[in-house]
């Protein structure tokens, strides 16, 4: 089924009955920055591939905005048979939530934070590990709704290396991207289904110990092309070229 066309808000359980309402901070965005009218349609799904179809019934404008829903078809969309996990190395600064939101309006099913030996970024345990974390999620939730996204990316605890090698073991296949590498990603077997780990190394790189650890688990190494792309682009121009190379954007 092609993408809607109508504004993405996102909500906790879809409406059960003919009618509905939206509040909160969505009715707050659909309100004050979308300036939605009655008569407008827009779409609500519970970021799980369930959604609604709605038209505005009544705006409800003041300190707690609601929108008043006339809920006139549901549908579901199914998860793609290969999912594409982006594996990404921890970045500095606004770099990693940029990757983040890429990735996501790239059609990322996962975005997995990992602990690379050069990220400059560490997310130490705590209450700023939590807050970064947080900030990844909350990527992900706003660049799906921008993409009009009815599955809205997980994004895990961060893993380190170890952990990593061993979700390369389970998945249907793991790629590593790798400026030196001689095989090409236009070139490399894709899976029909199961999921598929996309490795984003950080600003520095992936160290030679690491990417001998991820291959010995079944990991293997892929170039893009003959330019080097930042942390922050990378996996969203792998994506482009995974959706040509299968089902995912028919």
């Amino acid at each position: 089924m092609p993408g809607t066309t109508a504004p993405v808000f996102l909500v906790g359980e879809l409406p059960a009955g003919s009618r509905a309402v939206l509040d909160g901070d969505e009715a707050r965005h659909a309100v004050t920055v979308r300036r939605m009218r009655a008569g407008e349609r827009l779409v609500v799904s519970d970021g799980k591939g369930a959604a609604a179809d709605c038209v505005v019934d009544a705006v409800r404008a003041g300190r707690d905005p609601a929108l008043d829903l006339v809920v006139e078809r549901r549908w579901s969309e199914p998860e793609p048979r290969l999912r594409v996990v982006v594996v990404q190395a921890l970045a500095k600064g606004d770099r990693g939530e940029l990757a983040v939101e890429l990735a996501t309006e790239a059609g990322a099913d996962a975005i997995l934070p990992w602990r690379a030996e050069r990220s400059v970024a560490r997310w130490e345990e705590g209450p700023r590990g939590a807050k970064a974390l947080a900030r990844w999620q909350n990527t992900a939730r706003a660049a799906a709704k921008q993409a009009r996204r009815l599955w809205v990316p997980e994004v895990p605890e961060p893993v380190d290396t170890a952990s990593l090698a061993a979700a390369v073991k389970d998945a249907a296949l793991a790629l590593v991207l790798e400026g030196t590498a001689e095989q090409r990603l236009t070139t490399v077997d894709l899976p029909a289904e199961g999921d598929l780990l996309l490795v984003v190394g950080p600003e520095g790189g992936i160290t030679d110990a690491e990417l001998d650890t991820l291959c010995a688990a079944g990991a293997i190494p892929v170039r893009l092309g003959p330019t080097v792309l930042r942390t922050s682009t990378a996996a969203a121009v792998a994506l482009g070229a995974l959706g040509a190379r299968t089902t995912r954007w028919e």
